[in-house]
């Protein structure tokens, strides 16, 4: 066979293929011959976006406050320097672990620092109560007059805490400790038993590295 009807057939043979695979695709009650169109998927409303970026852009008024443990990722990303990443980051904490019961349990947070804390102290509610100092004297150590987080204030807990016998009011002193983290260490004593080192601070849920080298002076084991 010549080379132009060995081509001629393969062309005929492509169609026939072709055809089939149509008429398997098409629909049964589909006229014969109907065009097969790709069903594109449903768009983001450009709208909605926009309208959810300038709420998440819009500033903070003069004295306007957040209320932390009822608010939306898209209501905190509007505090200074928090974005919606940080924003959903703290909800998805506080759905995990409970309400935030001063400024100092923010800390637990991974991305919230000391600078931070100072900055949108005074921009925040807990409970629906002004500041972090709502919750009485406790928190006086963990906060300023003015609600701001005080870092230098809570790294002066006196002799170091004994894990082993330490109670959650003595851990909430320690830096970077609030009640949540407080807890959390005597849970795991109560499963676990003693602590046989500090560096066994690293098993606790939420405790990093950073933050065990960080209690080390503040903390022994008898």
């Amino acid at each position: 066979m010549s080379r132009e009807p060995r081509a001629i057939l393969i062309l005929l043979s492509l169609a026939v293929a072709g055809h089939g695979a149509r008429l398997l695709l098409q629909a049964p009650s589909a006229p014969p011959g109907e065009l097969l169109a790709v069903t594109a998927s449903p768009s983001i409303d450009p709208a909605r976006q926009r309208a959810r970026a300038e709420r998440v852009a819009r500033p903070l008024g003069p004295g306007e406050r957040i209320e932390i443990n009822s608010a939306s990722a898209e209501e905190i990303a509007r505090l200074p320097r928090v974005g919606m990443s940080l924003a959903k980051r703290i909800v998805a904490d506080r759905m995990a672990r409970g309400p935030f019961r001063a400024l100092a349990d923010l800390d637990r947070v991974s991305g919230v620092g000391p600078a931070l804390l100072s900055r949108i102290g005074e921009r925040l509610r807990f409970g629906g109560v002004e500041g972090a100092n709502s919750n009485g004297p406790r928190d006086a150590a963990n906060t300023s007059t003015s609600g701001t987080y005080s870092r230098a204030t809570r790294a002066q807990p006196g002799a170091p805490v004994e894990l082993n016998s330490a109670s959650e009011a003595d851990l909430v002193g320690l830096p970077g400790i609030g009640p949540a983290r407080a807890r959390a260490i005597l849970a795991y004593r109560r499963e676990n038993g003693p602590f046989a080192a500090v560096s066994d601070l690293g098993r606790v849920p939420g405790f990093s590295h950073t933050l065990v080298i960080r209690l080390t002076p503040f903390v022994m084991i008898k």
